[in-house]
């Protein structure tokens, strides 16, 4: 009688059955990938009401394939919009954060020195013009 299950049990899966079974592996996790984007993004939609809300959801959960597709060809030009609308806006704290933080001087700051250097001669009326402008721009 013969015990040794392991070596006998590697030879019954072919090389591609392995392939099939990561093929399927990897699209089922593409598809929960896909499931909560859907969700967080009907979440995300401020001018979706809570009704829509629900509705979406309970379609997406309940016929997540089905779901998934109608979704995807009724609000899936919007779902890019929003995700470049959330990128920029986040660009833009961070790049305000950056500004703050490294102590970037304010228009204000830059005009106040440009008048000091007026008065004291430093530049003539043309230059601190041209420059007024240049920092208000």
């Amino acid at each position: 009688m013969n015990d040794i299950a392991g070596p006998i049990a590697a030879t019954d899966y072919p090389l591609l059955n392995i392939f099939w079974t990561m093929l399927w592996f990897f699209l089922w996790v593409l598809f929960l990938m896909l499931i909560f984007r859907i969700i967080a993004d009907i979440f995300r939609d401020d001018r979706l009401g809570g009704w829509g809300k629900a509705g979406w959801s309970i379609f997406v959960i309940v016929l997540p394939f089905l779901g998934a597709f109608v979704y995807l060809i009724a609000r899936g030009r919007g779902m890019g919009e929003r995700d470049l609308q959330a990128v920029q806006k986040r660009d833009e704290q961070f790049r305000a954060y950056v500004r703050e933080t490294a102590g970037a001087p304010s228009s204000t700051d830059e005009l106040v020195k440009l008048a000091r250097l007026r008065e004291h001669g430093d530049i003539s009326e043309a230059e601190y013009e041209q420059a007024k402008t240049r920092v208000l721009a």
